[in-house]
């Protein structure tokens, strides 16, 4: 199984850090991952805002030359691996514009004149691994789970990927977290996944 990591915090002493490596650490002590690797996006600097224009236009976003190695990456990816806290009940901009800008038609999604399309990530997987200040049962409560909706209706099904599985941790900030519990649940799930 080959891993993408792709981390969205740009805070290396975060708790979301953290997280990250529990990942790492499972995965390397996991027998079943042959192969992983780590996108930082605030790291790598990415550019999260489409643009569109005479040069560059929607329809053609699945050939834009500057987006090659993220494509490959996820390509390549048996599992996808997001790492991010939620702001404002979503995920940051900065991932959200990531998919706005990779998960483009003709390479993660094919629009065939029904009421869906063709998902053209099939076969792949992903996990969630999210963090908020607020209570764990803030998102379904007061949000009416937007999050989970959002991100595995709306992004993950639409281009194909069923399995969809989901770390939303909340009272991060508090001393009654229980964060080292947290992250020990994450390292043992990457540590024994299988698929």
């Amino acid at each position: 199984m080959k891993t993408l990591i792709i981390y969205t915090h740009p805070n290396h002493n975060s708790l979301n850090h953290s997280f990250l490596k529990k990942i790492i650490a499972g995965c390397t002590e996991n027998p079943n991952i042959k192969k992983w690797e780590i996108l930082d996006l605030y790291e790598e600097n990415f550019d999260p805002v489409l643009v569109f224009n005479e040069h560059k236009r929607r329809r053609d976003m699945y050939l834009d030359t500057d987006l090659e190695k993220y494509r490959k990456q996820i390509t390549l990816a048996d599992k996808i691996v997001f790492v991010y806290p939620i702001w404002w009940g979503r995920p940051p901009a900065m991932l959200m514009g990531y998919i706005d800008r990779l998960f483009a038609s003709n390479f993660a999604y094919r629009d065939q004149n029904k009421l869906l399309p063709e998902g053209l990530l099939k076969g792949k997987s992903v996990v969630c691994v999210s963090t908020m200040k607020g209570p764990t049962k803030y998102p379904l409560i007061w949000l009416n789970n937007a999050h989970k909706i959002l991100m595995r209706k709306a992004v993950f099904q639409f281009v194909g990927i069923k399995k969809v599985k989901f770390f939303e941790f909340g009272n991060m900030e508090s001393a009654k977290g229980y964060q080292t519990r947290k992250l020990e649940k994450v390292y043992r799930y990457f540590k024994t996944v299988e698929d």
